[in-house]
């Protein structure tokens, strides 16, 4: 079974709350594969915010791979997720509340990340965002291809909403 590499992100307009999600789930052989940009699956999502679509996502893509224990590296620019594997216990043992005892915003969405990261065999991987491309490397490079992505259908989307 190969290791699957998975490419995460997204962009969100903040003034009508609506974002893009984009991802690309390669195996290793893909990763040099040319026209990468035509596998890229991009979804619309209502009511969020940048740290709520990140997850939102993630969550939409782990759902529907299968839970056979196959190797996943997730690939994403969100210090959100990439520090949820950390923050775990704390949210736990706090019951996902603030310290003054209210739920946390993305309280259920944390919940359902680790119920289904605790199913998958993954490891989240922090992708440095936007350097420049001389300084990127090949993970770099393909991730790019994903937040190009997800930035050119909320660009679509906000400008026929500016047309009408």
């Amino acid at each position: 079974m190969d290791k699957l590499y998975l490419f995460t992100d997204g962009s969100v307009h903040v003034q009508s709350k609506i974002g893009y999600g984009a991802c690309l789930l390669l195996t290793e052989k893909d990763l040099a594969a040319e026209r990468l940009e035509q596998l890229v699956r991009t979804k619309r999502f209502e009511n969020t915010s940048s740290a709520k679509l990140e997850l939102q996502t993630l969550l939409w893509v782990l759902s529907e791979l299968p839970q056979d224990g196959q190797q996943i590296s997730i690939y994403t620019d969100s210090q959100n997720i990439t520090q949820l594997v950390e923050r775990r216990r704390r949210l736990e043992d706090k019951d996902f509340c603030s310290k003054s005892g209210k739920p946390l915003k993305n309280a259920d969405l944390y919940k359902q990340f680790y119920k289904v990261v605790d199913a998958l065999n993954c490891e989240m991987v922090k992708v440095q965002g936007h350097r420049p491309s001389r300084l990127k490397n090949e993970i770099e490079r393909v991730f790019t291809i994903v937040d190009k992505a997800s930035r050119k259908a909320l660009r679509s989307e906000t400008s026929r909403l500016k047309s009408s």
